[in-house]
């Protein structure tokens, strides 16, 4: 039987279905981002939600479903801030990509909770390492295509573009897995200097290789040609 739509002290049911979910979404990062994967059971999503299970299948049809949810909007929130210090730093390739690097790594490290499920639990948990390697794709993309509207005609041409897009976010997660584990004691801001330097570099092309002379170009060619 469909809920009925009127309004409740000026709350439609639709806003009320929102702000369920939101606090099983919030209660899923809070359980995921400090107990793991194993103990964000429905049960304990529910009860951090101050709601019953007929709200939580109002929302998802089991808890791998919130735990994906978790991660997407994580990775929205990386993808969005990273785009807005973009487009919000003026300057050359370095200092915007050092813009975005800032955002992404005080995101993480603000809410250790984003930072355990974006870096770690992305990579331990059954139900979200698949989810995991797709994310990395889609970032590898999204760092390609900023990489040729900062670099313009000096930025790698496809398939290098996607190849260094995907050695960035392969490498950063691991960097930064490294880092909040204690594995790699160094600084925040070496992090991020390291990163962007990075960014500013690989994506950038080197330059082409020269063209050989014409008779050499017939020199090397077959009989067959």
């Amino acid at each position: 039987m469909a809920e009925p739509k009127r309004s409740y002290r000026g709350v439609s049911a639709q806003q009320r279905r929102e702000q369920r979910r939101e606090q099983l979404l919030e209660a899923g990062l809070d359980l995921l981002g400090t107990h793991g994967w194993q103990q964000t059971t429905m049960t304990a999503v529910c009860s951090r939600a101050g709601l019953t299970e007929r709200y939580f299948y109002e929302s998802f049809a089991h808890r791998d479903e919130l735990l994906l949810a978790v991660l997407d909007r994580i990775a929205a929130q990386v993808r969005d801030l990273g785009l807005r210090a973009l487009a919000a730093t003026d300057g050359d390739p370095y200092t915007k990509a050092t813009a975005a690097i800032t955002a992404f790594v005080d995101l993480v490290t603000d809410d250790p909770r984003i930072g355990r499920v974006a870096m770690l639990e992305s990579a331990v948990a059954d139900p979200l390492r698949a989810r995991r390697h797709e994310l990395l794709h889609e970032f590898a993309q999204l760092i390609a295509s900023q990489a040729r509207a900062l670099h313009g005609a000096d930025a790698l041409s496809p398939p290098h573009d996607q190849i260094a897009g995907l050695l960035l976010t392969g490498g950063l997660a691991e960097l930064l897995m490294a880092w909040l584990t204690g594995e790699l004691p160094v600084s925040r801001q070496d992090i991020i200097e390291v990163v962007a330097a990075q960014f500013a570099a690989t994506t950038r092309r080197a330059g082409r290789p020269p063209t050989p002379p014409a008779d050499l170009a017939l020199e090397r060619r077959t009989p067959d040609d």
